[in-house]
Formats: C-alpha cells, structure tokens, sequence
C-alpha cells in the first residue's frame, strides 16, 4: 500500500537536495531519518573518549530512572492516601 504525506516546499527542496541519483524519495527519507550510518562516525572518538561518552550515558540513565522511581512512589503513596 502506498501512502501520501504532505511536507512544506522548503522541507521537499531540502530532501531533495540530500537525496542520491540512485535513491527514491523514500529512501533518502529513511536514511535521513535514521541517524548516521555507524560507518560515517566510526574513528571519531578515541577508545578513552568513547568509554567515557558510555560511562555519561549511563549516568544519565540511572539518573532518569531514580527520577522515575521516585515520581511513581509519589503517585502510589497520593492513591493510597499516605
């Protein structure tokens, strides 16, 4: 089934713009919309450096998920009246 979507003038011209001669409009959406190919960043950090973007990473983690646990614990004790 093929759909159609509406995007702005500006939006298509810089689709269009991204887009290979050997791609349809739908693959360079996909490729766009994806992210870089890990081959296009591959060597960009260090060992060292990339370990310690990992070790940010799941700082920002654990810290999101005690800010998770602890709005749930809210939400149980206002329903149970505590």
């Amino acid at each position: 089934m093929v759909k159609t979507i509406r995007v702005s003038e500006e939006y298509h011209e810089w689709l269009s713009a991204h887009k290979k001669s050997d791609e349809t409009m739908e693959e360079t959406l996909r490729r766009m919309t994806r992210g870089p190919h890990p081959s296009d960043v591959a060597g960009l950090l260090t060992e060292d450096e990339a370990e310690d973007a990992k070790a940010a990473v799941d700082r920002l983690r654990g810290r999101d998920r005690g800010r998770l646990e602890a709005a749930r614990s809210a939400f149980e004790h206002e329903d149970t009246g505590e």
